[in-house]
């Protein structure tokens, strides 16, 4: 029975891995490809559609991490209780959170273009850096540590897109 609760939780860990990985590359992707659509003022349909493409694929990998972390975290939940919970645990479901509200809140035209892509790529970049964090067994950090590390990392995304898209958008009014 242990091999096989091992292999279930290592099987879950890889799809994880697997998850966070498209989400970032998709998520990648997806900033460029916003980039390239607003560079001339204004997004045809041939970019709406290649967007749509890669905002298919970036639900995909958040239904992925979302029900593995949920399943691991249960797991650990059940062996052990809440109070084992770490703050490793805490980081990855307040990202997920984020990485969720954000992409609702964007959905719904609720937060503005300087500051919903920049999150929502920052929030991918966090989940990539906690799973190679992990890898690295790097996970003793508390709750408040990771919190100012990802707003600061927030601010820094926030300041390069729109560092970006200002410099687009003076390309284009030359």
């Amino acid at each position: 029975m242990i091999f096989y609760m091992t292999l279930f939780i290592t099987l879950v860990a890889i799809l994880q891995t697997f998850s966070v990985s498209l989400g970032v590359g998709t998520s990648t992707l997806a900033i460029i490809n916003f980039f390239v659509a607003i560079a001339d003022g204004k997004i045809d349909e041939t970019e709406r559609k290649m967007m749509g493409v890669v905002y298919v694929a970036l639900r995909v990998a958040m239904i992925g991490i979302l029900t593995t972390t949920i399943g691991l975290i249960a797991l650990e939940f059940i062996d052990s209780g809440a109070v084992s919970l770490a703050p490793f645990d805490i980081a990855q479901l307040f990202t997920l959170s984020i990485l969720f509200v954000n992409a609702v809140l964007m959905t719904l035209r609720l937060v503005p273009s300087t500051l919903g892509p920049a999150i929502q790529a920052g929030s991918w970049y966090t989940l990539g850096v906690l799973v190679a964090l992990r890898l690295q067994g790097l996970t003793d950090f508390s709750f408040l540590q990771f919190f100012l590390a990802f707003v600061t990392w927030i601010v820094l995304a926030i300041g390069i897109v729109n560092g970006i898209m200002s410099a687009l958008n003076k390309k284009r009014q030359q």
